[in-house]
């Protein structure tokens, strides 16, 4: 915990730097479109706290904390990858679990712009490999390598209101966190999100999000479909403040959580030193 606790307040020292556009989805797990600038590093950290399902019984509850790295390239690509730290809380009688879950790395390409005069949304894709890191005994990872096409779209109702929409699909592995997500380890899994998004001011924006999934066999926890509603506060230009509550249904997914979490861009961290 003193580790975490040193990571985060090094990140928000270095949120002081300034003149940064940012650029961030959480909390919602579906993806919007727009990649980070060339040449900024955006981070993303996130804390979910989960009540689980009575099908994961005797794991209880489950605390994961995610930390996320982004730097953007030329041509509107985006490098990413992000690693998650889990707990897993079971019953009395029954050890629980703790440590690093598995680690994910990524491509995103933004390659259509939506524009004023045509009815095409923003279009963007990516690509993850997900490495088997976590502790697959514990249930803290899968034990397999994923491999996890994802397609996005984005469609501006308005200057202030957005829809994004996410289909993906799992060619080999699952979409487990712990004990949260589909843990099938020979099918394909299909995932789906949609999410609508209203700026009220410069400084909050609020929404709402389903997000789902369906694996190609008869495992249990084969199935996941959750709501969350939550959004952003901006603190100034390049740091944002997250939050959101989830409810879900089927084994694969919580029965209700919390997420909180800061997303910022750190412009300087790729500059030249004169």
């Amino acid at each position: 915990m003193r580790l975490q606790v040193r990571i985060l307040l090094f990140f928000l020292i270095a949120a002081v730097v300034p003149g940064s556009t940012l650029r961030a989805q959480i909390p919602f797990y579906t993806d919007d479109t727009e990649v980070t600038a060339r040449k900024i590093v955006h981070v993303e950290f996130f804390n979910e706290i989960d009540a689980l399902q009575s099908a994961q019984f005797p794991s209880l509850r489950q605390n994961t904390s995610n930390f996320k790295v982004n730097a953007g390239l030329a041509h509107n690509l985006e490098l990413d990858f992000d690693v998650p730290y889990i707990w897993i809380y079971r019953a009395n009688g029954t050890d629980g679990a703790s440590g690093i879950g598995d680690a994910n790395m990524g491509m995103k390409w933004k390659f259509h712009e939506a524009s004023a005069d045509s009815w095409v949304p923003s279009l963007a894709t990516t690509f993850y490999v997900e490495f088997p890191t976590g502790n697959a005994i514990e249930q803290l990872g899968s034990g397999v390598t994923d491999y996890w096409l994802n397609f996005i779209l984005q469609k501006l109702f308005t200057e202030k209101t957005r829809l994004n929409a996410n289909l993906g699909f799992l060619f080999a592995g699952n979409t487990s966190t712990g004990d949260v997500g589909i843990r099938t380890t020979r099918g394909k899994v299909l995932t789906g999100g949609l999410s609508v998004l209203h700026d009220f001011s410069h400084t909050w924006t609020l929404g709402a999000e389903v997000y789902g999934g369906i694996a190609d066999n008869d495992q249990l926890g084969r199935r996941q479909l959750q709501g969350m509603v939550g959004g952003q506060y901006n603190v100034r230009s390049g740091l944002a403040l997250t939050f959101g509550v989830i409810i879900g249904k089927y084994e694969a997914s919580p029965r209700v959580g919390g997420q909180v979490g800061f997303a910022m861009d750190l412009p300087g961290v790729w500059r030249r030193t004169p």
